[in-house]
């Protein structure tokens, strides 16, 4: 499928402070974001698309003159793809506390006390809720009041269903990718392990270590491999790495890299430690770990989506044992139980919760025929 080529980031300035779920205001905030495709003359085109927890607002196409800047769901939108470009006109938002654009812990805290000095640790919390009220309000400001979808994976998927619920009779459909409608607590330990590994490298500083001219790399490499051992099935390791050695013998070392899986893990957690910043790990991790819509209704998923009024689709992957396909099927029967339109696609795939990154020709049809109906619909 064609590219959509060369992609141009854009951001926009929001004067009116923006309230949070803590009780804390975001004030004079800039969003970084991208489109793609056209937008019709009825504005009702638009398909917003919610990133996760390590991306950003570049979802599609490459910037000029940059190597390996491919967006980072360029095999699914773009024209002829399953979000097809030359149908919709496809929104990417980068959220409040990321460190690829919008306002976040590394620009400067307009507190007068700060003395022009980066946030930091002292960046408000914010939640999958006040990230959504933060998409609406550019939504909003693109004079579009009503889109064609709101699509995401993962915690994007999170902010997908929000969205459904937040703002119900602004969205016509709702696609959630390998998603849940709360973390487990196996979960959130393993986004507390990470954020320990983060917080206690000496170079972290209270989170203020960019006044110290440091970065604490131990902690995210550190990090990041725990996150990235998650994200794969042990069958897609065993296929990939299984117990190969990195060497030709073993050289008896507590410390060296034994085994392939070592080196790769390595790698993944050295390349993320030089673009990623720790406070946003901390932040977005967090906002994972608060995600519970039905927590305002004692727990009760079918009163939760009793708000609800667009379509839905849901997709969810076998061996994706960090968002199972039983948590999907939890969200599936709520919305049954409200007599509301879903279908839902549970695809044998073997590459654990990554495979919504991937090329499953599956996965792909049923989003293609998603979006094909919905470009029907609005013909």
């Amino acid at each position: 499928m064609p590219s959509l080529g060369d992609v141009q980031p854009q951001s926009m300035h929001f004067a009116e402070p923006l309230g949070l779920a803590s009780g804390a205001v975001l004030r004079d905030y800039t969003l970084a974001y991208e489109t793609y495709g056209t937008l019709n003359a009825a504005k009702s085109n638009a398909v917003l698309v919610c990133h996760a927890l390590n991306a950003s607002h570049h979802v599609a196409g490459t910037y000029a003159g940059k190597e390996k800047s491919e967006g980072w769901w360029d095999n699914l939108v773009g024209p002829g793809k399953p979000l097809d470009t030359d149908r919709f006109f496809v929104i990417g938002v980068n959220n409040p506390g990321s460190c690829f654009g919008s306002t976040g812990p590394t620009h400067p805290n307009p507190d007068p006390a700060a003395q022009g000095r980066p946030y930091g640790s002292d960046f408000p919390v914010v939640t999958v809720e006040d990230w959504v009220d933060a998409q609406a309000r550019l939504i909003t400001a693109l004079g579009i009041e009503r889109l064609a979808a709101v699509i995401g994976g993962s915690l994007g998927g999170m902010q997908a269903l929000d969205w459904s619920l937040r703002y119900p009779h602004r969205l016509v459909q709702c696609v959630a990718v390998a998603t849940a409608p709360n973390l487990s607590a196996q979960n959130i330990a393993f986004n507390e392990v990470a954020r320990r590994a983060i917080v206690t490298d000496p170079e972290f500083h209270g989170g203020h270590y960019a006044e110290h001219g440091v970065i604490p790399r131990r902690g995210l490499r550190v990090a990041r491999m725990i996150g990235h051992i998650t994200y794969l099935s042990d069958d897609a390791m065993e296929a990939k790495f299984g117990r190969d050695l990195a060497n030709a013998a073993f050289g008896y070392s507590t410390q060296g890299i034994e085994f392939q899986i070592e080196g790769y893990l390595r790698h993944q957690g050295d390349k993320f430690s030089e673009y990623f910043d720790a406070n946003t790990y901390l932040l977005i991790t967090r906002a994972l770990d608060y995600f519970d819509p039905a927590r305002a209704h004692g727990g009760d998923l079918a009163a939760t989506f009793a708000a609800a009024r667009c379509r839905f689709q849901l997709v969810s992957f076998t061996t994706d044992w960090r968002f199972a396909p039983t948590r999907s099927r939890e969200i599936v029967k709520a919305l049954v139980d409200n007599r509301l339109d879903v279908s839902y696609a549970e695809i044998a795939a073997p590459h654990g919760h990554d495979a919504f990154l991937l090329d499953d020709p599956r996965y792909h049809g049923v989003l293609r025929a998603c979006f094909a109906n919905l470009a029907k619909e609005l013909a």
